[in-house]
């Protein structure tokens, strides 16, 4: 039988109905999750699960940035996976999302072909590690290149590998996000939406960082939430971070950053968002376990917020 369409009116009527209120965004059920580098360099995967659990998250999102360390688990094989696996298992704590920033050091808009094959062999093996793993999202850096100049071949060399990486995304049944940078080629929503339009596939979408979207604001005088508004059905989920006028990491949050993170959250949860990362970094404090469980409750502090406005 054939859905029949809900109208406003119908919406109205339900009984969770409040005034003013869109009865989707009434009892939000959303997850909070933790950027792996908030973790000390722990020795097995079943401790940094734990940790991030202790301090109030509920999954980790892993990171394979352009470390040869990190890209190393792109080529992992049966054992180590099967012993990340067993130790989601154990902890009950899941891998949900992916930080693939490796894409710096080697890039999909290079102007090397041998360079572009290895980024679509990262790309291809996170997918695959993704989907090994149980995790549902690759945040993508949205750099066409870092370390060279950028221009229109390399842009076309970008998106082309895009097509191929949601084609290949597809069948795997992994989805892609382009984080929001700190550099002009993809700094906002609204220049993420040009490619994820361009390529066009269900699999691409946009994972964006509140933080540089709000040092985008101040740099161009624009507005985080109408921007974040250009994104509407595309977005996946978001990173928290705290930012300055220039300064885009290594910020512990509440510490006098101007993340605009209400009525960005706020606009993320109409959008129908329920999963946001906590990101910030370790840096060696003996008291990191302190600090990750503040992290966890101004963030959660900050979504329920949200959810009363």
């Amino acid at each position: 039988m054939a859905a029949v369409p809900v109208s406003s009116a119908d919406l109205s009527r339900l009984p969770c109905h409040r005034e003013g209120v869109d009865p989707r965004m009434e009892k939000t059920n959303y997850h909070l999750g933790l950027y792996e580098k908030a973790l000390p360099d722990f020795d097995s995967w079943e401790e940094k699960l734990e940790a991030a659990a202790a301090g109030g998250f509920d999954w980790l999102e892993i990171s394979v940035d352009e470390s040869d360390k990190k890209l190393a688990r792109l080529y992992s094989g049966p054992e180590q996976r099967a012993e990340i696996r067993s130790a989601c298992a154990n902890t009950g704590v899941p891998l949900r999302t992916m930080c693939l920033s490796g894409h710096r050091k080697y890039p999909l808009g290079s102007r090397s072909q041998l360079t572009r094959q290895k980024s679509m062999d990262i790309m291809k093996r996170a997918i695959d590690l993704s989907s090994e793993l149980g995790i549902r999202l690759i945040q993508l850096a949205g750099y066409d290149v870092y370390y060279e100049q950028h221009g229109e071949d390399t842009e076309a060399f970008f998106l082309q590998g895009l097509s191929e990486a949601a084609e290949y995304a597809a069948a795997q049944g992994v989805i892609m996000g382009f984080e929001t940078m700190e550099t002009p080629f993809m700094d906002t929503v609204d220049k993420s939406m040009r490619y994820v339009q361009r390529v066009n596939s269900p699999y691409l979408g946009i994972y964006p960082d509140i933080g540089n979207l709000k040092n985008a604001a101040v740099l161009y005088g624009g507005d985080v939430v109408a921007d974040l508004r250009l994104g509407q059905g595309r977005i996946f989920a978001a990173h928290l971070k705290e930012t300055l006028p220039g300064v885009y990491r290594d910020m512990r949050f509440n510490t006098g950053g101007h993340t605009d993170y209400v009525p960005c959250i706020r606009e993320l949860l109409r959008q129908g968002v329920r999963m946001f990362t906590g990101e910030f970094w370790y840096h060696g404090e003996e008291n990191y376990k302190e600090i990750i469980s503040e992290a966890s409750a101004f963030l959660r502090g900050r979504i329920a917020l949200a959810e009363g406005e």
